[in-house]
């Protein structure tokens, strides 16, 4: 590895000892640069790294609300504006009681370059609070939420800061978000959050997007392999937005999500997520988002409780799509030996550094990288911020046109850069140097600052 590299990535593992998640995404997208910064010593000369490894500002916010009971509760709000070269600033708000500085920092780490792939001109950013809206009433809800962005709302904008949904944070919470918005600043600035529902500036598609845009990331690889996606059987984890995104999009293609994983285990239908299937999983998921035994009891088929479905043999794709570190080693060990062929990431980084470079290393394996492949949610949010700001709204067949084309460039750049510098067919390291690249570019243009 470049000796400059390996400064930087030692600089951030003193500095965030307890931020293991960014620590992990920095050395994951470092690690795969050496060629570039060797080729371009002006990098190092500029700092480059160090920089781009510090936000451009971070700030954190108290969120004070009242429950249904009359009892004040307090909340911490966080927004990084990570790094904003490209253009303004784009990523999400998780509502999460997880949700600590390590896990805001390392999400917007990874826009940065997710959103830099998609070619369209957004910058990187994310954000958040330790809020679970999981038992909350609609109302208590609504209260954080406008209490949230009553902190938020001085320093987001359609031409500075443009937040989306994660999760815990979907349609009901942007309406909240934005009506509180518009409260304050008294104008109609629909752009300034994505995610919206259609009557106020919403763009089709966008709740399947993430999802719709892996399974055409995975047609790529397929198309690079002489392989079809017809016929073929996934396994994934995750039953929200990006998982229905890939079952209902896989099942159009011709293939079948045979296997999907949700916190109380998972289901195994061999006769896939197709039709009525797809409804059932929206009204389950909405009575009770933590259990998935119920497709099980209402389908007569396999639930296998308390496990994951990493390792199984009869599926031909594995796309984890749940959440971050959901594949660690012991997972990584059972997809290899499993013989699958394809390990297509969906999720934020949903696999632990040691297993990605594990399964990177199997020769009958391809890998391919979240950053790459779940950039369709955010590519469908900025062609929202495109048509909110021509006052247009596109049919969902445009839209799923343009998410389609996003997509095969993605993984054509990707291919690319990592054949440029010698790497073969590397799609994890072609992720990183391409969104890099254009990063860079343009840092170094405007100057050190």
């Amino acid at each position: 590895m470049n000796a400059y590299i390996e400064s930087v990535i030692s600089n951030v593992r003193a500095k965030h000892t307890s931020e293991p998640e960014f620590v992990q995404t920095v050395e994951e997208v470092l690690s795969s640069l050496s060629p570039v910064i060797d080729a371009h010593p002006e990098y190092e000369k500029a700092d480059l790294l160090n920089r781009i490894v510090e936000p451009e500002r971070m700030f954190t916010f108290r969120v004070v609300w009242m429950d249904d009971n009359g009892a004040y509760h307090t909340n911490t709000g966080y927004r990084c504006q990570f790094n904003g070269a490209i253009g303004p600033y784009k990523g999400g708000l998780r509502f999460q009681k997880n949700v600590y500085p390590g896990i805001i920092k390392f999400l917007g780490f990874e826009q940065i370059f997710k959103n830099a792939l998609t070619g369209l001109p957004i910058g990187g950013g994310k954000g958040g609070s330790d809020f679970d809206p999981a038992g909350k009433s609609a109302a208590e809800v609504m209260r954080f939420c406008q209490s949230f962005m009553t902190a938020l709302y001085r320093y987001i904008g359609p031409d500075i800061d443009v937040p989306a949904g994660d999760m815990g944070v979907g349609g009901r919470e942007i309406g909240y978000l934005y009506g509180q918005y518009r409260r304050l600043k008294g104008v109609w600035e629909n752009g300034v959050l994505t995610g919206k529902g259609l009557s106020y500036g919403g763009s089709l598609i966008r709740p399947e997007a993430t999802g719709y845009g892996a399974v055409y990331y995975l047609q790529e690889v397929l198309k690079h392999e002489g392989d079809t996606i017809e016929g073929k059987r996934l396994a994934i984890s995750g039953y929200g937005n990006v998982g229905w995104g890939i079952m209902k999009k896989a099942a159009q293609l011709g293939a079948k999500v045979t296997y999907f994983a949700g916190p109380d285990g998972y289901i195994h239908d061999p006769d896939g997520v197709t039709g009525e299937k797809l409804d059932f999983i929206l009204k389950m998921r909405a009575e009770d988002p933590m259990h998935c035994k119920p497709y099980a009891d209402k389908y007569g088929v396999e639930f296998v409780p308390g496990a994951k479905c990493w390792g199984v043999k009869d599926v031909d794709i594995y796309m984890p799509a749940a959440t971050q570190n959901d594949v660690k080693m012991e997972s990584a060990v059972k997809i290899a030996q499993s013989g699958v062929k394809y390990y297509i990431e969906v999720a934020n980084m949903p696999t632990t550094n040691d297993a990605l470079n594990y399964l990177r290393q199997q020769k009958h394996m391809i890998v391919a990288p979240s950053k790459a492949v779940n950039a369709g949610g955010v590519g469908v949010s900025a062609l929202e911020m495109a048509q909110n700001s021509e006052r247009l709204v596109w049919s969902a067949e445009e839209v799923d046109e343009q998410l389609h084309r996003m997509m095969e460039n993605i993984h054509r750049v990707s291919a690319e850069a990592a054949e440029e510098y010698g790497l073969g067919y590397d799609l994890v390291a072609g992720a990183n140097i391409a969104g890099f690249k254009k990063v860079a570019t343009a840092m170094m243009e405007q100057g050190v600052f």
